[in-house]
């Protein structure tokens, strides 16, 4: 189901106001709770290698959420990050930026509602950080030769959450 326009602009401006203000908080934290914090997720451990491959078919949400899990992972470099992203060498320099304000920061997320067309798969993410969890906002993944990367889009959206926005090309 498509929600109209201006449902999406306010779900994702909420959203994004949520996260910035997570992010935020990151910065607030004291560094005792920083040795204790790890990136994790609900169902699916972090990888340190190139993102889940897709077999035929629809990708799981285990598979999109994994790409998630790796890429907010302070510890992943960031070449082996740029390759969760579509084009993701353009955005090396926001993922580094990423990194710093992730680091002893645990993310997990919640993927739903995965829905595919051609190469390209959908799907609802609730992100939920030690401050609580941002309302679901839909993210798009891109099969190439057999990998599920994030779209640069949906790149850029969580890159821009983490406060390391895109710059327009």
């Amino acid at each position: 189901m498509l929600l109209p326009a201006r449902t999406l602009r306010v779900s994702l401006a909420t959203a994004a106001a949520a996260l910035a203000v997570t992010a935020g908080l990151v910065g607030c934290s004291s560094d005792d709770n920083k040795s204790d914090a790890k990136v994790s997720s609900s169902s699916t451990a972090a990888s340190t290698s190139a993102a889940p491959t897709a077999t035929a078919g629809a990708p799981t949400p285990e598979t999109l959420q994994a790409v998630l899990v790796t890429l907010s992972d302070p510890a992943v470099p960031t070449a082996d990050k740029a390759k969760l992203i579509v084009d993701g060498e353009k955005r090396t320099a926001n993922i580094d930026q990423m990194n710093k304000g992730l680091t002893g920061y645990a993310l997990t997320y919640t993927v739903a509602d995965v829905t595919t067309q051609g190469n390209t798969a959908t799907a609802q993410v609730t992100i939920n950080s030690p401050h609580g969890a941002a309302p679901a906002v839909p993210i798009s993944w891109e099969n190439v030769n057999g990998t599920w990367k994030l779209s640069d889009v949906s790149g850029c959206l969580l890159l821009g959450f983490a406060q390391a926005p895109c710059v327009p090309a």
